[in-house]
């Protein structure tokens, strides 16, 4: 394909105007709808907060949104999560440790369901791991 064909592609792709809609079975059982968008599009600031509310923080934020240094925004300045609370604790904690996290499925009939309890206790065992070998809070791990 010669350049300009290449170019002519490529502008191409930035004009698309197809529209492709989700299957109404999906659209129906959809958590975010469009009321949800809305009530972003009124007050993005409380819109984010009521999300953030939804986890669980080890500490809280003083303020939503700092965007004195633009363009660098900080969320949530001076809040705090743990990701393994938020993942995992807090839905074993809210009685769904037998529920599926996460189900894996390879090649034909090979599959691997983990229910939130035992991801809970798989995480605690390299967490675990990682403490022996020396790894504390502020280290980088790269696996």
């Amino acid at each position: 394909m010669s350049e300009a064909a290449q170019s002519s592609a490529l502008s191409n792709l930035l004009h698309e105007t197809r529209r492709f809609d989700p299957p109404a079975d999906l659209a129906a059982n959809a958590i975010a709808t469009s009321a949800t968008y809305e009530e972003a599009a009124r007050d993005r600031l409380a819109f984010w907060e009521k999300q953030a509310k939804r986890l669980t923080w080890a500490q809280p934020w003083s303020q939503v949104l700092d965007w004195s240094d633009a363009p660098f925004a900080k969320w949530f300045v001076g809040g705090k999560l743990n990701v393994a609370v938020n993942c995992l604790d807090r839905h074993v904690e809210a009685g769904y440790g037998d529920a599926v996290a996460y189900h894996w499925e390879g090649e034909p009939g090979d599959t691997r369901t983990i229910t939130y309890a035992e991801l809970t206790k798989l995480v605690c065992q390299a967490a675990n791991a990682l403490t022996e070998i020396g790894v504390r809070a502020g280290d980088r791990v790269m696996i």
